[in-house]
């Protein structure tokens, strides 16, 4: 009798930390997230057909690589639920002061000031980003947070619209909001 062909494979359990991640961000995730939701990719479309929440994508941009003067650089394209705000960058678990600025003004714009609002935010499956993100709402004061595990790709996989994003811009960046 082979032992091999009776071990079952447990899946594993991952707690929550009690700060934010700050590596290995694509790596399984908690169930679960202290003072918000966590929601399916039904309940994200859900929410996203009766246009009841803001979505907030965080997948980081890709970094510009040292070019040679003159070199044009495109960044890769994202695509991500419709309708959503991309605050790239933001869901690292250690920020630089900008970065949180960034974040909360981003937010603040989206919700317009409404901190009872449904923020549902996301990135990719199995990556802490939007995990530390969610969190970071929780602490400004944000009441209703969402958090979607699957992200981009589970609403892909869905077979639910994608559209080709920009980031906001941030402070500085050519056609930034002036606040």
């Amino acid at each position: 009798m082979c032992a091999c062909a009776s071990v079952v494979r447990a899946q594993e359990v991952v707690l929550e930390p009690e700060g934010y991640r700050t590596d290995e961000y694509r790596a399984p995730v908690p169930e679960t997230l202290a003072g918000a939701r966590v929601i399916t990719t039904a309940e994200a479309e859900a929410i996203w057909r009766a246009k009841n929440g803001v979505f907030i994508d965080v997948f980081p941009r890709a970094p510009k690589p040292n070019l040679p003067a003159g070199t044009i650089w495109r960044d890769r394209p994202r695509e991500n639920i419709p309708g959503s705000i991309w605050l790239p960058d933001t869901g690292y678990g250690q920020l630089a002061k900008a970065t949180e600025d960034y974040l909360r003004r981003g937010v603040e714009r989206a919700v317009g000031g409404n901190h009872a609002a449904l923020i549902v935010a996301y990135c990719q499956a199995k990556c802490w980003m939007s995990w530390n993100a969610a969190k970071r709402l929780v602490s400004y004061g944000y009441t209703n947070v969402a958090w979607y595990p699957e992200g981009t790709d589970g609403w892909e996989h869905a077979g639910l619209p994608m559209v080709e994003s920009q980031p906001e811009p941030r402070p500085g960046e050519h056609g930034s909001a002036s606040k």
